[in-house]
C-alpha cells in the first residue's frame, strides 16, 4: 500500500504532475489518496454527485471511523510522540504535553462518558468551550460514537447559542464554568444558564471546570471531572459510513439565521489530510502552531482533525496575542521551538503596530513555515510579515477557503510553489477555479476579473446546510447552475495566479469572521427607539474590513448612550465581534422603489468617499445622500 507521502509535492514539477492528474483522472486520484487511511471496509464507488440537486458523495459504501486514524493507526509507532501541546493564558503555567496513547486513553474515557448519557450515533452534541484539551477531547469523543459534534465559538452570546441549539436539536452541551482570555474571566455558565432557558432539546449537561468560578449547578447538570472517575479507557469505535454526518458547523448568513453546514466522515478526512501535508509541507518532527479558535472551521480542520490525521504536534493556545503583552506569540514560537505558524491577517496587523523589539527579543530561528488564513492579507502587512517574522526565509502560504468547503481550496505549497504578495496563488491539487462573468460564463485566459466558481467537487465540500437543503442550493448553486459558488469575486495575473477581490454579498468578513449583515441589522432593529439600519462593511487598516451601521431612529431627542445601548443589544443577541465600529444615525437610508437599500453607496460612504456615487437619480431619496454625508 502506498503512503499519503507519495502524493505529496515537493517540487514545481510535482505539483504539476499531480495536480494534471487529479484534474484529469479525479476520481482515479482521489481513490488513491483514500487509500492510504484505515477502513473497515473500501468504497464501492468513489463519486456520485449532481451540482443541480445539489448531491454529493465520496468514496461511496466505505466504512470507517475519523477516531481510529488521528489516534489508532498512530499507536503502534509512535504512542508517546506529543499530539497536543497546550499552551494556556497564563504564561506562569505549565504546559501541558499530551501524547497519542494519552490522547487516545482521554478521548475513549469521555466517549464512554458520552454513552453513559445516552448519546448514539447520529446524536447532535453542542461543544461551547475555551481554548483547552478537552474541547478538542470532547470533539473527537463524538466522533468515536459517531455523535455529531457542533462547536459553537465561546465569545457568542446566549442567544445565539440557543439559536445553534435549537436548529441542531442538540441532546447533550459540554461546556465549562468560564474562560481565560488574557486579564479577564468570562464567565460561561452564565451565558449557558440563560441559553438553555429556551433549548428544550438538551437533556443533560457537563461542566468542566476551568476557572474554579462560583456558578450554579442545575438539574441533569454535571462536572466533567466527576463524569470521568472510573470510567474505562477502552472503547470501541463506531463504524460509520463514508458519508455519515461528521459534524455541523455554524457559519453566517447573509440573510436569516446562521447555516448549520454538515460535513461528512469519509471526504473530510481525505482533504483535511491531504491539504495540511501538502499546503505546510509537515515533516514529522516539526512542531505546527494554528492560533485560531476551535470554534471555527480553521480549528476543526487545521489544529484537530488535518494535523491529527497526519501524525503531527499540534499547538493549542488558550489567550491573546496581547497578554502578557505584545510579544506572546514569539515568547510561544522560541518556548515550543515552532516551526510552522499558522495565523489571521488581523493578528499579523496588530503585531505589526508595536515595536518591533517585542519580536527581536525572542529567537525565531525555528521557524520554516508562516501561513495566513480568515482574509486576503494587505500588502504591508505580508511584508511585515515576511521580513520580521520570517526573516525574508520563510514561505507564507495565503490560503483561501470557507467553512463550506471544508479545507484549503487555493494556496502556495510552502517553498514548492512560489508565493506573492495579497495572493492566494494556485489551485490546491484537485481543485478547479474558474472566473465567471456576470452571466455564468467562463473567463477564458490570464489576467482576467470575475465571479469566483469551482466546477467540480472535492471530497470535503459541504453536503448540505443542516435542515434545510432548498437553502444550500439557492446560495451555493443557483445563481451559477453547474458550479459552486463561494461568493467571492476574484482576479488572476499573467501567470494564473488568483487574488481575492472581496465578497460579491451582504457578508463582511472582520478579523476574519465572516459576520452577516442581515442578522446584526436584526438586532439592532430590536432596540425600541430604531426604526431601521443599514450595516456594511469598509477597509480597516488592523481588521480587513470593520463595520459600519447607519441608523434611523424614532425619537433623535432620546440620542444619549444610543451607540452605547446598540452596541450592547449586538452584544448581546450575536456577540461582542459583531459590534459596529461606527454607528451613525441618519435621517433615511437611499432606497430604490421597490425598497431595497442602495448598499454600494452606503459603502462608498463608509470607506470615505465624498463623491462619485453614480447616478442616484432613481433613488426613492436621492436628496438623503447628501444628509447622510453632512452627518459622517
Amino acid at each position: 500500500m502506498k503512503k499519503i507521502e507519495n502524493y505529496i509535492a515537493k517540487n514545481i514539477n510535482e505539483y504539476n504532475d499531480l495536480y494534471s492528474k487529479s484534474i484529469n483522472h479525479p476520481e482515479n486520484f482521489w481513490s488513491e489518496i483514500a487509500s492510504t487511511f484505515s477502513w473497515r471496509n473500501k468504497w464501492t464507488k468513489t463519486l456520485e454527485y449532481d451540482f443541480n440537486k445539489p448531491e454529493f458523495k465520496w468514496f461511496l459504501n466505505g466504512k470507517l471511523n475519523i477516531t481510529e486514524n488521528c489516534l489508532d493507526r498512530h499507536l503502534e509507532e509512535n504512542p508517546n510522540k506529543t499530539a497536543i501541546l497546550f499552551e494556556p493564558n497564563d504564561p506562569n503555567k505549565e504546559t501541558q504535553k499530551i501524547s497519542y496513547k494519552d490522547l487516545h486513553q482521554r478521548v475513549c474515557v469521555f466517549a464512554n462518558v458520552l454513552k453513559s448519557k445516552n448519546v448514539e450515533k447520529g446524536d447532535r452534541v453542542c461543544i461551547y468551550m475555551p481554548m483547552v484539551p478537552e474541547l478538542t477531547i470532547a470533539v473527537l469523543a463524538c466522533a468515536r460514537i459517531g455523535a455529531v459534534h457542533s462547536v459553537v465559538f465561546a465569545g457568542f452570546s446566549s442567544t445565539a447559542l440557543a439559536a445553534r441549539i435549537k436548529d441542531s436539536e442538540c441532546k447533550i452541551l459540554l461546556t465549562a464554568d468560564g474562560s481565560f482570555r488574557g486579564s479577564k474571566v468570562i464567565d460561561l455558565k452564565s451565558i449557558v444558564d440563560e441559553a438553555l432557558l429556551e433549548c428544550d432539546s438538551i437533556e443533560s449537561t457537563i461542566v468542566f471546570k476551568r476557572t474554579g468560578s462560583n456558578v450554579k449547578m442545575n438539574n441533569n447538570e454535571t462536572w466533567w471531572h466527576n463524569e470521568i472517575e472510573d470510567v474505562s479507557d477502552y472503547c470501541e469505535a463506531e463504524e460509520m459510513d463514508s458519508e455519515d454526518m461528521l459534524f455541523i458547523l455554524y457559519t453566517s448568513g447573509s440573510t436569516g439565521k446562521p447555516k448549520g453546514m454538515v460535513h461528512s466522515c469519509g471526504g473530510y478526512m481525505v482533504y483535511s489530510t491531504y491539504t495540511f501535508l501538502n499546503v505546510f509541507q509537515y515533516q514529522s518532527n516539526d512542531i505546527y502552531w494554528c492560533t485560531a479558535d476551535i470554534g471555527w472551521i480553521t480549528g476543526h480542520s487545521y489544529i484537530v482533525y488535518g494535523p491529527l490525521l497526519a501524525g503531527a504536534t499540534s499547538v493549542m493556545f488558550e489567550g491573546v496575542p496581547s497578554y502578557p503583552d505584545y510579544s506572546r506569540f514569539w515568547n510561544i514560537v522560541e518556548k515550543h521551538k515552532i516551526t510552522h505558524f499558522y495565523t489571521a491577517p488581523t493578528a499579523i496587523r496588530a503585531l505589526a503596530k508595536h515595536s518591533v523589539s517585542l519580536v527581536e527579543s525572542n529567537d525565531l530561528s525555528s521557524l520554516k513555515v508562516l501561513g495566513t488564513v480568515g482574509e486576503p492579507i494587505n500588502e504591508e502587512a505580508w511584508n511585515w510579515y515576511d521580513k520580521n517574522i520570517g526573516k525574508s526565509k520563510c514561505p507564507i502560504v495565503d490560503t483561501w477557503w470557507q467553512t463550506e468547503t471544508g479545507g484549503i481550496m487555493l494556496t502556495s505549497l510552502a517553498g514548492v510553489t512560489k508565493d506573492k504578495p495579497t495572493f492566494a496563488t494556485k489551485p490546491m491539487i484537485g481543485i478547479q477555479p474558474v472566473l465567471l462573468d456576470k452571466d455564468g460564463k467562463e473567463i477564458l485566459g490570464y489576467d482576467k476579473e470575475g465571479i469566483l466558481a469551482i466546477k467540480y467537487p472535492w471530497p470535503s465540500i459541504a453536503r448540505t446546510i443542516y435542515g434545510n437543503h432548498q437553502r444550500y442550493k439557492n446560495v451555493y448553486f443557483t445563481a451559477y447552475p453547474g458550479y459552486y459558488f463561494p461568493g467571492d469575486g476574484a482576479l488572476t495575473d499573467s501567470e494564473g495566479n488568483f487574488r481575492i477581490t472581496g465578497r460579491v454579498d451582504d457578508v463582511v468578513i472582520v478579523s476574519g469572521h465572516n459576520l452577516g449583515t442581515a442578522p446584526i441589522e436584526d438586532a439592532i432593529n430590536l432596540h425600541e427607539n430604531v426604526v431601521e439600519s443599514a450595516v456594511v462593511g469598509y477597509p480597516h487598516e488592523i481588521k480587513g474590513n470593520a463595520l459600519r451601521a447607519f441608523v434611523i431612529l424614532l425619537d433623535e431627542a432620546v440620542i444619549v448612550d444610543m451607540e452605547k445601548e446598540i452596541k450592547e443589544q449586538i452584544s448581546k443577541t450575536i456577540g461582542p465581534i459583531a459590534k459596529p465600529d461606527i454607528i451613525q444615525i441618519v435621517p433615511g437610508l437611499p432606497k430604490i422603489r421597490s425598497g431595497k437599500i442602495m448598499r454600494r453607496i452606503l459603502r462608498k460612504i463608509a470607506s470615505g468617499e465624498k463623491e462619485n456615487f453614480g447616478d442616484i437619480s432613481t433613488l426613492l431619496n436621492p436628496e438623503i445622500v447628501k444628509q447622510i454625508l453632512i452627518k459622517a
